[in-house]
């Protein structure tokens, strides 16, 4: 099943199941966060009594909203491809472990909002991701378990100042203040027995493509990913804590963004992204996203002059 959560005339929100371009309103329920907590059967007994029970809606008629609004958010280094584009080359440390960074969970964007370019930046671009969203909490999950705690799967846009994340990084901070500004979660929540029949390698067998203005910019498969999310919840959870709603990002698909474009083909750089500009991003069973990037915030300097 599809989970959304959308606002209606009112503003107010409603968690719903997403069937054949009708909304199915689970009552009661704010956000798909409410339905997660029981782990994926209790989503699913959310969603069959929604669509026995409630009045559809058109999704045409509603805003779309981020399908939940995490407590955390960890985004890893899954797809080696990736890396290899960006840096020529994969770390051997890459081979034993997902590496992650924490994310801004307060930056979440949905599907009908903006991306705002960073304030200063000149560089911006997006990471074309999936995520996994974990159901039942749990603590040092050991891969062979994970799948017991992922409730379903979305589409994770790591919205990046490249000129920031640099300039970071030359002091060795990793991504911070680069990776601050957005990160937009959606169309829906796909629970996850819906990806099962389409399993392939360490992902599933699901296209990733992405457009800017409508002309073609990339393609990937999430087939391609090298660390499964098995791993993913294993390694995030070691000796810590995974709560219901943590979103786990799996890292940039192969040719994912345009740093990759700029690294491999660098006399044909089509630049970075600009105000104004629509970029569509597909994930195949997960949606379509078009989303409009918007002019930054001031850059107020600081007491240095930065």
């Amino acid at each position: 099943m599809k989970f959304a959560t959308y606002t209606d005339g009112s503003g107010a929100a409603h968690a719903a199941v997403l069937q054949d371009g009708l909304l199915y309103t689970v009552p009661g329920a704010e956000s798909v966060g409410d339905l997660i907590g029981d782990g994926l059967d209790g989503l699913l007994a959310h969603g069959r009594a929604a669509l026995e029970g409630s009045t559809p809606v058109p999704v045409d008629s509603v805003r779309l909203e981020a399908p939940l609004r995490p407590p955390s958010m960890r985004d890893s280094m899954c797809f080696h491809e990736h890396i290899t584009n960006c840096m020529g080359t994969v770390d051997p440390l890459h081979h034993r472990f997902p590496a992650f960074y924490l994310s801004n969970h307060a930056a979440v964007l949905g599907p009908s909002d903006d991306a705002p370019i960073s304030p200063g930046c000149e560089e911006f671009d997006y990471e074309l991701e999936v995520a996994a969203v974990i159901g039942r909490p749990g603590s040092n999950i050991r891969p062979e378990d994970a799948r017991d705690h992922i409730v379903g799967y979305t589409t994770y846009i790591d919205w990046s100042a490249r000129d920031l994340q640099f300039e970071e990084m030359t002091l060795r901070l990793g991504p911070a203040k680069g990776k601050d500004g957005a990160t937009t979660l959606g169309p829906v929540l796909v629970s996850a027995d819906e990806l099962e029949p389409l399993r392939s390698g360490k992902g599933f067998d699901v296209a990733m493509s992405v457009a800017i203005d409508g002309k073609p910019i990339s393609a990937g498969n999430w087939s391609t990913i090298d660390w499964s999310f098995d791993d993913v919840v294993a390694y995030t959870s070691r000796g810590t804590h995974l709560v219901t709603g943590d979103v786990l990002g799996s890292g940039t698909v192969g040719k994912g963004c345009l740093f990759e474009q700029r690294a491999l083909d660098p006399d044909g750089f089509r630049g970075w992204l600009r105000e104004g500009e629509v970029v569509t991003f597909e994930v195949d069973l997960i949606g379509r996203m078009d989303i409009r990037v918007a002019a930054p915030l001031p850059r107020h300097p600081l007491s240095s002059g930065h």
